[in-house]
Order: C-alpha cells, then structure tokens, then sequence
C-alpha cells in the first residue's frame, strides 16, 4: 500500500486558492471553493493561511462514523475514499473529522474529501509557492529536519 499524503509548509502559502480552484475543476468541471477536496483557512487580519485536506488518520474517525459502510481506505492508494452511491448524506463523517476535513456537496446532497487524484494531486501539481508537496511522512521529516538544521547552521558563528 502506498502511504503517500499530501504535506503543508503554512510558511509557503499565500492564499492564492488555485489548490482550491484545480481540485474542484478537475473533480466537479466547475471552478468552485465549496466543492474542492483541499479548503484553505484564511486569517486575512494576520495574514495566514493554511491548506486543510485529509490526514489520513490511521484510525480514521470518518470510516468509523459512517453507518452504511461508505467510507474505507484504498488497498492501493492508502486515501480515504468514499463510495458516492452507497453515501446516504447523514453528515456523520463532517461531524466526526477532527480536522473539519470531510465534505458536504448541497448539489448532490453527498459527503466528499481528498481521494489524492489517484496518486497525482493536482493541487500538489499546480502549487506555485510549493506549499505542497506529495509524498511520505519519513520524506515530510527529512526535509523538515534538514530546513532546520540549515536554519541552525546558517545563524550560528562556530569558533575553533
């Protein structure tokens, strides 16, 4: 099984929304913020913004919320998928993602999230600050020690 997941560095983003606008015409045909699978949070007073989509969770409270068996994690993928035709819209996935992730479409009355585009994310793909990125959680770390360590290194003054 893959497990691949899509990474945020919040310092990158910019709150642009092409994430937002690309998930939602390459799934729905329709550029449209409430029907993307990645929703960004905008604090315009600080000027923050930070691009929320599926963790991933091993025990993923969305599979265990779901009555009718809708929601379950591809074999192949490691994504969190939800079978539309078997979805009945009660919301209990909404309510149950820690993460405010889970969707609602009031078009089709169905829940939604991040299916990870089949292993390519076109948010990850079409991000022009790299504020994301596509890959493991070992790979996350590495390149998040390695800043740091960088950062460290760069400030310090070593005398011998």
């Amino acid at each position: 099984m893959n497990n691949n997941y899509i990474n945020v560095d919040y310092h990158k983003c910019v709150g642009c929304g092409t994430c937002e606008m690309v998930c939602s015409l390459s799934h729905e045909n329709i550029c449209s913020p409430e029907l993307s699978r990645i929703r960004v949070f905008r604090e315009e007073k600080e000027g923050a913004h930070l691009p929320i989509t599926c963790a991933g969770c091993e025990e993923a409270p969305c599979i265990k919320s779901c009555p009718v068996s809708a929601i379950f994690r591809s074999e192949i993928s490691g994504a969190i998928l939800i079978t539309v035709e078997k979805c009945i819209g009660c919301r209990s996935c909404v309510r149950a993602c820690p993460f405010g992730h889970a969707n609602y479409n009031p078009y089709s009355k169905k829940a939604f999230k991040c299916d990870l585009c089949e292993g390519e994310p076109k948010c990850v793909e079409y991000c022009w600050t790299g504020a994301l990125t596509y890959g493991t959680v070992d790979e996350a770390l590495t390149e998040k020690r390695k800043k740091i360590a960088e950062k460290t290194i760069d400030t310090n003054t070593y005398t011998k």
